[in-house]
């Protein structure tokens, strides 16, 4: 699903400093990505996936197309055989292996970041990228170098030896769509990566914040800061007990060295202000505070730059570190500078993309890129306001049981494992206890995603009144709603209770009831339910499922 750029109403682009400016990614044979193709809208964007899913990938080639670099350093550099994707690298081998005598060119990487069309990046357009169109965009593309084609066939004469894909032959080509080499100086979108989960530091703080630091001040602030910072440097020598002891070296002269020898402040350009520096919060230096302030400061000065000299904030986990109290304070940060920024977030927290809107979601997962741009805003302004509702566990998983509340989920668990010998999570099915009546607002969620989805549901006295309320959902073959038939078995309990009888029930609750009535009045009480779920659950007896059960489970495990 892609989210088309923003137009004025003569069907032009807004201008550059607007959000949106990076509209999408495409990724050719580049670390897990095969090949894919993401589409990011223009405020803000939620990468969220299992781990190696390609996150932290996608974070990091955007900032790749747009600086040449990886994690901080000249990609050409860092090129290695592990960027290449196994898939490729495995098709690369076995065609070595078939045909040794006319070997294969290696797998070609490809980044193209196609970038909304302005003024500013007009200079950029052209058409070579992935899909040979005309669009303003750069292109990282890492392939043999044909100057090295007679070196590389020369390796390959024992092809028995190659193991991966030799990348030492590779050239590495940073151009715009027009095909012609460019220099960072001129790439018209800017953009701060933070990533809360590894803090580097180097020197008292590490570079990024440096740079950030640097980069929030004018230009006539960063020369007074320099100049400021050269004047203390000249004025340490001028210090009375400076020149006493500078006199005292001198008087050693010929003991030391025949040259007149001082001690002074180093003036090279190795000792900038930028290296000498660092940045204190409440008279802390900055590599003494703690791992989630260094995270949360880092996110609050990217946001806080103007978006002209920032296009796009990349963030990696900004809830590491921070207790949750700190993290909802960063949240509601990042949404009142969303209006200024193009933010792409990746995370793992529930609570983060609740708050930030579901709406905002991009799933990456085996099958490709999803995005939940159709979730109905009701749905999604539901979740931000209950924002504790652990949603990742239906986005993540592979299938979903919902149910309304604890008794429940030990039942469904206790019915497949009856059925199937393990638990519906070592199977990937995930059984979410939804708290009563919000199961609509998770098949809201299920619906674009395809995720496939049984819904467990009491009838509550009124089977066609509960019926109704799933009747939007009927027509999608992956989403099921089981309710427990018969209106005078309400909920969960009674439907045992018929099912089973007391005498059964005795058995596996392990107490002495005489009647389908006294168990059930026990099983129903708000101080046992649970306890009795649990009771059940452990028993080795199986239980006899309610028909609605019984199809639950079928429904999954189809």
């Amino acid at each position: 699903m892609s989210v088309q750029p923003d137009t004025t109403n003569d069907g032009q682009t807004t201008a550059p400093q607007d959000r949106g400016l990076v509209q999408h990614l495409y990724l050719e044979n580049f670390r897990r990505f095969k090949k894919a193709d993401i589409k990011f809208q223009t405020g803000l964007n939620l990468l969220v996936g299992t781990n190696d899913q390609g996150k932290s990938t996608v974070v990091e080639a955007i900032n790749l197309a747009l600086s040449g670099r990886w994690q901080g350093r000249h990609f050409a550099t860092e090129l290695n055989p592990h960027f290449i994707n196994d898939e490729a690298t495995a098709e690369y081998l076995e065609t070595l292996r078939k045909r040794p005598s006319n070997p294969p060119d290696p797998p070609v990487i490809v980044v193209d970041l196609y970038l909304k069309a302005t003024k500013e990046t007009q200079h950029l357009t052209g058409d070579n990228n992935a899909e040979a169109r005309m669009a303003p965009g750069i292109r990282l593309r890492a392939a043999l170098d044909k100057e090295l084609r007679a070196e590389y066939r020369a390796y390959l004469k024992n092809t028995s030896s190659v193991r991966r894909v030799p990348t030492e032959f590779y050239k590495v080509e940073w151009t715009g769509f027009h095909g012609i080499p460019i220099n960072p100086r001129a790439v018209p979108v800017r953009a701060a990566i933070i990533d809360a989960s590894r803090i580097r530091l180097q020197s008292g703080t590490d570079y990024y914040l440096k740079q950030i630091v640097a980069e929030a001040l004018e230009q006539g602030e960063r020369t007074k800061l320099s100049a400021g910072y050269r004047g203390a440097q000249e004025s340490f020598v001028e210090d009375q007990a400076i020149v006493a002891i500078n006199a005292a070296l001198n008087d050693k002269r010929g003991e030391i060295t025949k040259k007149r020898l001082t001690l002074d402040v180093d003036s090279s350009q190795n000792n900038q202000w930028d290296n000498a520096l660092t940045p204190h919060l409440d008279d802390v230096p900055f590599s003494m505070l703690g791992s989630g302030e260094q995270s949360k400061l880092k996110i609050m000065l990217a946001l806080a730059r103007k978006a002209g000299e920032v296009g796009v904030v990349l963030i990696e986990e900004p809830e590491n570190h921070l207790a949750f109290g700190e993290l909802n304070r960063l949240i509601r940060h990042i949404q009142d500078h969303c209006d200024e920024h193009q933010l792409i977030l990746a995370t793992h927290s529930s609570f983060v993309i609740n708050k930030l809107g579901l709406s905002n979601l991009l799933l990456l997962g085996d099958t490709g890129v999803h995005s939940l741009t159709s979730l109905p805003p009701s749905t999604s302004d539901y979740f931000a306001k209950l924002a504790g509702y652990d949603t990742l566990r239906l986005v993540l998983a592979k299938k979903v049981i919902l149910v309304e509340g604890p008794s429940d989920e030990l039942i469904v668990q206790k019915a497949y494992r009856d059925r199937f010998k393990t638990l519906p999570i070592e199977d990937g099915i995930d059984v979410i206890n939804v708290r009563g009546l919000s199961a609509p607002r998770f098949l809201d969620l299920a619906r674009p995603l395809g995720r496939p989805c049984v819904v467990v549901t009491d009838n509550d006295g009124d089977y066609e009144a509960v019926k109704k309320r799933y009747e939007n959902y009927e027509q999608e073959a992956f989403l099921s709603v089981c309710i427990g038939y018969g209106n005078n078995f309400k909920t969960l309990e009674p439907q045992l209770v018929h099912s089973n009888g007391y005498e059964k029930l005795e058995r596996m609750l392990g107490k002495t009831f005489g009647s389908d009535e006294d168990v059930c009045k026990w099983m129903q009480d708000n101080k046992n339910k649970t306890e009795a779920a649990l009771r059940l659950f452990n028993s080795n007896e199986m239980l006899t499922l309610p028909k609605y059960l019984s199809e639950a489970i079928d429904a999954i495990a189809s």
